[in-house]
């Protein structure tokens, strides 16, 4: 009798197997896998409301973000603003360092003024390297200060420890070694997966930010000028996306092209990470690549490493 009762459990669960199986390849035969290839670096996909990755390719590989790292300083920003520890309103003064400094810029003088709203939509739709650096200036009294605050920050809301924030503006050390006031004694270092998390925690904690992010200029009385936007995904733009509200672009020769994008269509929302594409184009091309896949639906959330690449 021991023997007979063995054999039908063994049967059973057999059965229950097989019916599991049967159901996960019916599931699976309805469900869509990628099948577009990213050339970039680095690459993820991300549910803006659940932070499930749909999407990734090296995706917890450190790599040089460029000016993507702006986002940190962005969020340092909104933080402090909305803690009343500094108002929109106020004057943020250039140092000669933040006047000097290369790449992106407003064109600010060494002493010149402009409101901390100015300062922070300049480095969020332009990239402007001398307004990131004057606003981290104002609020820690130093870049290097500023810096250490960065990177608690980093832990705080979830990033890895593969992310590590070498200065303000995404710029290299070597950019930055010969201004005595500069923090260039490393450089910033991202992850793919940590840049859509820093993404998402601003977009949910301060959704104002895509009412910034969203436009395509940027008129500067005080200066007589007007900033164009990076972001070459929005309306209008040579690689405009349906939904398309921001986020970040950046470049170094180190880094490569680079972008971080969100879009929303009928209230869902993901966020795109591109890092080390070829060329300017193709980091908004392969955006839309994973854009594509999250809104046409099927999509399988990855466990673990399951997808890690379309290669």
């Amino acid at each position: 009798m021991k023997v007979i009762r063995k054999k039908k459990k063994r049967k059973h669960v057999l059965a229950l197997s097989l019916l599991f199986l049967a159901a996960l390849a019916a599931s699976a035969s309805s469900l869509r896998f990628p099948t577009f290839k990213i050339d970039a670096s680095a690459s993820v996909l991300m549910d803006v409301k659940t932070g499930k990755v749909y999407y990734e390719h090296n995706a917890s590989a450190a790599l040089p973000p460029a000016s993507m790292s702006k986002m940190m300083t962005e969020l340092l920003v909104l933080k402090n603003v909305k803690e009343g520890r500094h108002s929109w309103n106020e004057t943020v003064t250039a140092s000669r360092y933040a006047a000097n400094v290369t790449g992106a810029e407003v064109g600010l003088k060494p002493g010149e003024s402009l409101s901390l709203r100015t300062m922070f939509e300049a480095m969020a739709i332009h990239s402007a390297n001398d307004a990131a650096i004057a606003l981290a200036e104002h609020i820690s009294g130093s870049e290097q200060e500023f810096v250490k605050l960065m990177n608690e920050t980093a832990r705080d809301i979830g990033l890895s420890r593969q992310t590590v924030f070498g200065n303000a503006t995404g710029l290299s050390s070597q950019d930055l070694r010969p201004f005595k006031s500069a923090a260039s004694e490393r450089e910033t270092m991202m992850t793919a997966k940590d840049l859509a998390i820093l993404t998402r925690y601003l977009i949910r904690t301060y959704p104002e930010i895509l009412d910034v992010t969203a436009k395509t200029e940027l008129h500067i009385p005080e200066k007589r000028m007007t900033l164009h936007t990076t972001n070459a995904m929005l309306p209008g733009e040579a690689f405009a996306y349906g939904g398309n509200d921001g986020f970040k672009t950046g470049y170094t020769q180190r880094a490569g092209y680079c972008f971080t994008g969100t879009a929303e269509r009928d209230g869902k929302r993901f966020v795109a990470v591109v890092m080390g594409a070829p060329d300017a184009g193709k980091r908004f091309e392969d955006a839309a690549k994973m854009f594509n896949y999250a809104f046409e639906g099927g999509g399988i959330p990855v466990v673990g490493r399951w997808f890690a690449s379309a290669e």
